[in-house]
């Protein structure tokens, strides 16, 4: 079992950590407004009244303990980088941040979120369930007519430096690479600017990288096998 903190209890953090407490995760819910707080204190493992842009306030929840850090705080810009870049300090293995834009996006990126997601397109609820799939490592999870689904998954750490054809994830688990998401860093005017690039047309030769994001379709089932590949 995983233990998750949620930061910010409005209706997406809400919805976020109400989720992860019904389907058995260990939740730190968190927020300035008490009676956000209260809200969730009988259903989450842990509610909490505090300001988690002060590191002593952060450590004494347990913030450094955890696996996994969403910071659903949305309107306050200057409080979400501040926490981001705590959590970050604190050595959290995956931090999910909340955006109200673009820019938002990049800037939280920027300063170590591993996924930022935004809110009118991603609902509390399957955010939540795509949290809970194996340490952060499935960043989304589609599921279609039948029983098949499209994720992407971050490639685990055995398969870096390996090719499609070493690893063999057809063979092994039945299922079918459709795409690779790298993200390339240039440097332009002294300023780095990171950019994706999908590849929609893998090859059996092209080697993975750790930082690639994987796009995997197939029945669910084997999915799952997929999913409990350690990174």
């Amino acid at each position: 079992m995983k233990q998750f903190a949620v930061i910010g209890l409005g209706r997406f953090g809400a919805s976020v950590a109400l989720t992860l407490a019904e389907k058995g995760q260990q939740v730190i819910a968190i927020d300035k407004d008490e009676d956000l707080v209260h809200d969730v204190m009988d259903i989450v493992t842990k509610a909490v009244c505090l300001d988690c842009t002060e590191e002593r306030a952060a450590k004494s929840v347990g913030l450094d303990k955890v696996d996994v850090a969403v910071c659903a705080i949305g309107s306050d810009l200057e409080s979400s980088i501040l926490v981001t870049l705590l959590l970050k300090d604190l050595g959290v293995p995956v931090i999910v941040c909340k955006a109200t834009n673009m820019e938002h996006k990049k800037v939280l990126e920027k300063v170590g979120a591993t996924r930022v997601i935004l809110p009118e397109k991603d609902t509390g609820v399957r955010v939540a369930e795509t949290l809970i799939s194996t340490s952060g490592m499935v960043l989304d999870q589609i599921g279609l007519s039948g029983n098949s689904s499209i994720i992407e998954i971050l490639t685990p750490q055995k398969f870096a430096g390996k090719t499609l054809r070493e690893i063999g994830i057809r063979a092994r688990y039945g299922l079918n690479v459709i795409a690779i998401k790298k993200k390339t860093t240039t440097t332009k005017n002294g300023e780095e600017h990171t950019e994706e690039q999908t590849n929609v047309t893998p090859q059996a030769d092209d080697i993975l990288t750790k930082e690639d994001v994987l796009v995997v379709f197939g029945e669910n089932s084997r999915i799952e096998e997929l999913k409990k590949r350690k990174s």
